[in-house]
Order: structure tokens, then sequence, then C-alpha cells
């Protein structure tokens, strides 16, 4: 066991103070996480800006190109969670690198051959890597931030990063080398294992930060049947996202008369606005409250998804752009919120709504892909305005919880960093 002593100091946040290091001027462990984070989600992007590759160079159906989005997707939904429910046991900060590689690995190896069941094979493979991922992440950013909803925003916006910076990765490989070109697709793996092993070097020792996270068990009860109307509202949130995810780069080609580069811009937009929106929603929440931002936020997103069904030519980039501020303003908040609802349980609140209610959403893919081959894809995506509003109702009678952390001024900054060697 090594010992580290950390300089901290505290920034002056909208909400509360997060611990950095002053002395040293080194990336402090929610840098670290975040970018680590956008190494990983990279991976969950990349899925989706393959498919114009594979339709292309495969002759993929739309419903087989959506075969691919849900392979990366169903093994996650069912094994996040059950890694969720082992961290809320046992401290697991070795999944943060491992998982990270074998995410990346998976999506280096989808190019390598012609078979479509290895391809789906080592693209589930990589969802198992994300799923494996994100809860001891959620878990290790909590206590790094310290309740912090700005904080939180950020690691979420790593990942949104990661997202957004897909599809340019793949074009880029891709369009230059082929799908014979995937292994290069390995290296942000390669770099987030190292920012995770860094990350948690800077982290209290990990039962300490889990008891950090979380108060006495005797003192507060899970808010089960809240935890699954948020829940609800997540998935269909997730059907919306990934639905586009997975065609709104060959929609917009043929809406626009764009080319590959208008669908590859599309899709940049989609995943981009996440940056704006994840930190914004932070930062709304802590002025609004964490409910009514979500709130807000699914009412604006029926609206931008109907722009994005039915309006026409360039105006339909902006409707992408507000779409995608609407599905990423709630989602940290979805994350703080679940583990709040579930305190006993905050790996699996974690793993649910990082993972399955997100999963779920992969499962739709291939109803949209089997409606767009048998109608068009203007018809595959037209009952994505509706899951908004769905997802609305089930927000509208849930009550703010109340938070894990104790109040700001109860807290002492850490001196001491605890790591195993």
């Amino acid at each position: 066991m090594a010992v580290y002593r950390k300089h901290a100091r505290w920034c002056r946040g909208d909400d509360d103070p997060v611990p950095t290091d002053r002395t040293s001027r080194r990336p402090g462990p929610i840098t670290l996480l975040s970018l680590g984070h956008a190494c990983v989600d990279i991976y969950q992007g990349a899925v989706a800006a393959l498919v114009p590759f594979f339709v292309a160079e495969r002759a993929y159906s739309y419903a087989a190109a959506a075969g691919i989005v849900l392979a990366a997707t169903v093994l996650s939904s069912v094994v996040q969670p059950l890694f969720g429910a082992l961290t809320d046991r046992w401290p697991m900060p070795w999944l943060l690198p491992t998982s990270t590689l074998v995410g990346g690995v998976g999506v280096a190896l989808a190019g390598v051959s012609g078979s479509y069941a290895f391809t789906l094979a080592v693209v589930a493979a990589s969802g198992v890597g994300v799923a494996a991922y994100h809860p001891e992440a959620a878990r290790a950013a909590r206590a790094a931030s310290r309740g912090s909803h700005t904080a939180m925003g950020w690691f979420s916006l790593g990942g949104n990063l990661g997202f957004a910076a897909a599809p340019l990765m793949v074009s880029a490989v891709i369009a230059t080398g082929g799908l014979h070109a995937s292994p290069l697709l390995v290296v942000p793996a390669l770099a987030g294992a190292a920012l995770c092993v860094a990350a948690l070097r800077g982290i209290t020792k990990p039962a300490t930060a889990t008891a950090a996270a979380r108060p006495n068990h005797a003192a507060v009860q899970d808010d089960w049947a809240a935890f699954m109307k948020l829940s609800g509202a997540i998935v269909f949130r997730s059907i919306v996202f990934v639905g586009l995810s997975a065609f709104i780069s060959l929609y917009v080609r043929q809406r626009t008369g764009g080319g590959d580069v208008s669908g590859t811009v599309a899709l940049f937009i989609l995943y981009l606005g996440g940056a704006v929106g994840t930190v914004a929603g932070g930062r709304l929440a802590t002025r609004f409250g964490r409910l009514p931002v979500v709130r807000w936020s699914y009412a604006l997103t029926v609206l931008a998804v109907a722009g994005v069904v039915f309006v026409p030519g360039p105006p339909l980039f902006v409707f992408v752009a507000l779409t995608s501020a609407g599905l990423y303003v709630p989602f940290s908040l979805h994350i703080t919120l679940g583990q709040d609802y579930l305190p006993r349980h905050v790996g699996t609140a974690s793993g649910v709504t990082l993972g399955l209610t997100i999963s779920i959403g992969g499962i739709a893919s291939p109803i949209i892909g089997a409606v767009a081959d048998a109608t068009s894809l203007q018809t595959g995506l037209a009952p994505l305005i509706a899951l908004p509003a769905v997802g609305w109702f089930l927000l509208r009678t849930l009550q703010e919880p109340d938070r894990l952390e104790a109040p700001t001024d109860q807290r002492q900054a850490p001196t001491e960093i605890f790591a195993d060697d």
C-alpha cells in the first residue's frame, strides 16, 4: 500500500468545491477520468460511424447494419448492471484500464474479416468492455467530484467528446485505408488505459471512496419506484439517441444531397452537442434543480427530432444540433439522480443509468432498419418524435431525492490519497 500526499486546493464551483492539485500542477483525477471516459466512449460512437462503411464495402442492408449496432449493445445491456452489482460489493478499480482495452480491441478487429458473424462477435466483445467500465468509473468520478454537479458534468463531457470524435476518427482511418485499416482504431484504448491508471493513483482508496460516496445504510432507503420511472425515461431517450446515431449519417445524405461529408458532419454535430449540453446541464441544475432541467430537455427534444425528420436541406443541421442539446443536457443528471434514488446501490444505479437503459435503445435499431427497408428511412425515424414525450410523462411526478454527500461545509479536503501497489 503506497501513500501519496495530495496538495489540494478547492476551486470555486457553481455548486460544490472540487479538489484539484495546486503544487504539482498535474491533471486532477476528474480531468484524467474525463479524458479516459472519452477514450472509452469513442468506441460506442465508432460502431455507428462504421455503419456507412459496412453498407458501402460489404453491401449490408439497413437491417444488417443495425444488427451491428445491436451487437454492441445487447450484451452490454445485460452485463453492465451485473458489473454494477459487483462493484457495490467489492471495489474493482482494475476494471477501468482492462475494460478500456477490451472495448478498443473489439472495434479495432471489426474490419479485419468479411465474416458477418466475426464482426458481430468482436463488436459485442467491445460492448462488454464498455459495459464493464462505466459502473466503476461513475463511482470513482462521484468520489473524486465529491458530489459536484459541474464536476460530474465534466466527467460525462469526456464520454460525449469521445462520441463526437468517433466519426472523425473512423472517417479518417477507414476512408483512407478501408475497413482493413480498422486495427489502427485501437490507439485511443491504449491512451485511455494509461489515463485510467493515472487517475486511480489520485483517487482515495476504493473502499474509502465507497464509504464517502454512500451514507450509512441504516439512515437511508432506496426509492426503487422513482428509480424505475427515471430508468424508463432514459430508455426512451436512448432509443431516440441510438436510432439517430445509427441512421442520421445516411438520412442526412438523402435529405441534403451532400454526400459522405454531410453525413459525417451530421453525426459529428449530434455527438458534439453533448460537449455543450452536458456541462450546461450541470450548471442549469445548480440554478433550477435537476428534475426541472431534465423535464425541459425532454420537451425540447420532441420538437427538435420532428425538425430532423421533416425539415429538408441545410436547416436540418440546426435541428440535429438542437436534438443533441436536448438529449445531452440531462445526461450527467441521470447519473446522479439514479445514484441518489438508490443510495444503498450506487454501483447498480450507475450500471443501469449508464448501461442497461442506454443499451436497450440499441434493440430498437433493427426495428427502425426493418421499417426503413420496407418503406423509407424517414418513415422508420418518424416514431422517434413521440418517445421523448413519453419520457417526460414518466418524469413529471418525480421528486428531487436527497443527495448522497454531506453538506459542503461539513466536508474536509482530503490530504492523504491511498492507492494499491
